[in-house]
């Protein structure tokens, strides 16, 4: 059971991993939950609420409400080392995912067999069975912490897939994308060996329940113009769909990897709703994974953000069962955890805010959406018409049919072209002998077990007293294979980190010492680069690398993004930590105004002309004091302090608050003594509060001068309400004591 205020152990996560058995398998969607009431809002379309998590910023002023939107939310994981992303998986599982992607390294489909171990990966994390099983044991924890299931997923593909399906169904994984297409057109996998492979895999999925995502919007990311294979993904999406049902998979498990095909400046709701439209009609009995669109993607976060957002208005007004998101880094290359999380947080955020838009508008039956839409379908199935003429799928691969970025009919002849004999893996498809045996569950094809024993036929491995589907003991687990390259020697690197009160920055990786920095130079953005390198490095930190550039004007200057290392650490016990101001809240700040109402008078003193800190500690449109009922009468700036203090007087007020800015001469201390003078001269000063702020002001500063409390930077309105009401409070007592 993990605690929420307590890291997750790893080195407890990866103890006795030889013997776990996952506690669940198969995929889970979410509960729905019509008209559910949270806080002071209704929501029509969002699901069960999470038993712990951390809300949106804003939430704060609704008692952080966390409502979780319909859809499934994805984020994927990819740093390299999976021990982290175990970590970053408990965090994206607090913001509201519920579907963890881990990405494989790079490569990795074309190894023709499972790995072992757990080396460190690139462009991803190596997918082998300990790194799998210490993952999925880490969710059934946070799964318990969170209060919902947690569907875990990778790939099914490569010259190893159907190894791979065996390995993820013995160890409890939950979907998977499994697309023969993709090991042709993309791994140039021979076609052959790929579909005979997805046979078995699809059936081992199937036998496991397991979510399949397939892989057609690679053709979007890989067009040379993306927006023109609308046509094209709506075939691969059928041909791997219909296989994948006759294989066994069951249509609510069979998810369309759809992604909108545009990117900005393209009018992208205007071209990309029309082909959601249309996929859905033509696949209305299958489920939809939403996925962003990165094909066009920068290194600028908020280009990235936005596109995000269009991508799931998209969304909402046609279906997504899964809703992928999008990690702003992906025009970076760096994997950050608060990127992971940011994405979460934009999906959850912008899905809530849209909450029972469907039930307000309806898309037109008639005019440009249904007409464009209408014609999508038409293209994709005169694209299939032709494939059978061209003699089937292998052979329209063969002649480059697929990733071509004309507007079917169009052709540009840039199609991908692969060969039906050749390729990796070509010439080792056999056929079965006569008497070939295979007594495992979830086998594909003929397997003749009969002639051993016929009551076996459905369940084959009866023959061997059930296989590693039914006996998990069987499965052999191997820890590691590399001594250098291993989990273990990487946790005894960072141990100092992990075990003591020292830190460091992390972006990535436990102490990596990542951090980054953004800076406007005026000058052109090669020269900004250069520039803002050596910044860095004047700074100390190490390994200076920019990772975003963007001209704010051509002779005005440039915003750079760039990230380095810290080559040090801090001890959190050698911290000197001020206490947090313990403050208030609203309501009962209100209630005790309301009660017993409350009157003061404030200015700024002196000569001083500065009024805005003030006037944020007053006014009820920047969180001020107004805000709770507090009755403020402002006389503006360089108010004499007899002025400040007869006014007071008049009033009846119950507090004087002066701002007191600026410090030549010691004016600041001397206006505050002033003021306290002046109210012990006038008789007042037992009877009235006095409240002193400024940037040069402190506690201690005003305290000495007379006054009952001063505020210096960064304070707020409900720091000063909650003094006025503390302070009043223990002046009653005093008075009734008396």
């Amino acid at each position: 059971m993990l605690k929420e205020n307590q890291k997750l152990d790893i080195e407890y996560i990866l103890k006795d991993l030889d013997k776990y058995v996952p506690q669940r398998t198969g995929w889970t969607w979410r509960e729905e939950i019509k008209d559910l009431q949270m806080g002071p809002f209704k929501y029509s379309n969002c699901s069960s609420p999470l038993k712990e998590s951390v809300a949106l910023p804003s939430a704060k002023y609704f008692n952080n409400i966390d409502p979780q939107p319909g859809p499934v939310i994805t984020t994927e994981i990819a740093s390299g080392r999976f021990e982290d992303d175990i970590r970053r998986m408990r965090m994206a599982a607090h913001h509201g995912a519920d579907h963890l992607m881990v990405i494989r390294t790079a490569g990795q489909s074309h190894f023709d067999g499972l790995i072992e171990g757990t080396p460190q990966g690139i462009g991803g994390v190596p997918i082998t069975r300990k790194q799998i099983r210490a993952q999925r044991k880490a969710l059934d924890f946070i799964e318990e912490e969170v209060g919902r299931p947690i569907n875990y997923h990778s790939y099914v593909s490569g010259v190893a897939g159907p190894e791979v399906a065996v390995m993820f169904a013995e160890e409890g994984i939950n979907g998977a994308h499994q697309d023969p297409q993709y090991n042709v057109l993309y791994r140039n996998i021979n076609m052959i060996r790929s579909f005979v492979d997805a046979c078995e895999a699809k059936n081992i999925m199937a036998f496991a329940n397991m979510a399949q995502i397939d892989g057609a919007h690679n053709a979007n990311a890989t067009a040379r113009e993306a927006w023109k294979v609308m046509p094209e993904l709506m075939v691969q999406h059928a041909l791997n769909s219909i296989f994948s049902y006759e294989v066994g998979i069951r249509k609510d498990n069979i998810c369309l990897s759809t992604v909108p095909p545009t990117a900005p400046p393209a009018p992208c709701i205007k071209m990309d709703l029309p082909y959601a439209v249309a996929l859905r009609d033509l696949f209305d009995e299958y489920k939809m994974r939403a996925q962003m669109n990165t094909k066009y993607m920068e290194s600028s976060t908020r280009e990235a953000t936005v596109t995000h957002v269009l991508n799931l208005l998209t969304s909402v007004l046609t279906r997504a069962d899964i809703q992928s998101t999008i990690t702003p880094d992906e025009g970076r290359n760096v994997p950050w955890h608060m990127y992971n999380i940011e994405a979460c947080d934009t999906a959850k955020q912008a899905l809530v805010g849209m909450d029972g838009l469907m039930d307000m508008i309806q898309l037109k039956n008639e005019g440009e959406l249904r007409e464009n839409a209408r014609e999508l379908k038409e293209r994709a199935v005169l694209y299939m018409e032709e494939i059978i003429e061209a003699g089937g799928y292998f052979e329209a691969v063969e002649q480059g049919f697929f990733v071509d970025s004309g507007n079917y009919p169009e052709r540009n002849g840039d199609g991908i072209s692969r060969k039906i004999r050749g390729g990796v893996g070509a010439g080792t498809v056999y056929e079965r002998d006569e008497d070939y045996l295979a007594p495992v569950t979830a086998h594909f094809g003929y397997n003749n077990v009969a002639q051993y024993d016929e009551t076996c036929v459905d369940t084959p491995s009866k023959l061997i007293d059930g296989c590693t589907f039914e006996d998990h003991s069987k499965i052999i687990y191997i820890d590691e294979l590399d001594d250098f390259d291993n989990v273990n020697v990487r946790l005894k690197e960072n141990e100092e980190f992990r075990n003591s009160t020292k830190i460091k920055p992390e972006m990535e990786w436990c102490a990596d010492g990542t951090v980054m920095l953004t800076m406007m130079l005026p000058t052109d953005a090669r020269t900004a680069e250069f520039a803002a390198i050596e910044f860095a490095k004047k700074m100390n930190l190490e390994e200076v690398e920019v990772i975003h550039r963007e001209v704010m004007h051509s002779a005005e200057g440039t915003r750079i993004e760039l990230k380095g290392k810290v080559p040090f650490s801090v001890d959190l016990d050698e911290l000197v930590i001020p206490e947090e101001p313990v403050v208030l809240t609203d309501e009962e700040i209100r209630e005790d105004i309301e009660n017993n109402p409350m009157k003061i008078v404030a200015a700024t003193v002196g000569e001083d002309e500065h009024s805005v800190g003030l006037r944020e500690i007053i006014d009820i449109k920047h969180g001020g004091i107004e805000r709770f009922g507090i009755e403020c009468h402002y006389l503006g700036t360089s108010v004499p302090v007899e002025k400040l203090v007869d006014a007071a007087i008049e009033l009846n007020a119950d507090a004087i608050l002066a701002s007191t800015i600026i410090s030549h001469d010691d004016i600041h201390y001397k206006n505050m003594k002033k003021l306290h003078e002046y109210c012990v001269e006038k008789g007042i000063r037992d009877k009235i509060m006095i409240v002193c702020g400024g940037t040069q002001v402190t506690p201690e500063i005003a305290v000495e001068q007379g006054i009952d409390a001063g505020f210096g930077r960064n304070s707020k309105g409900i720091n000063v309400a909650t003094f006025l009401v503390e302070k009043r409070r223990e002046l009653q007592k005093s008075e009734g004591e008396c």
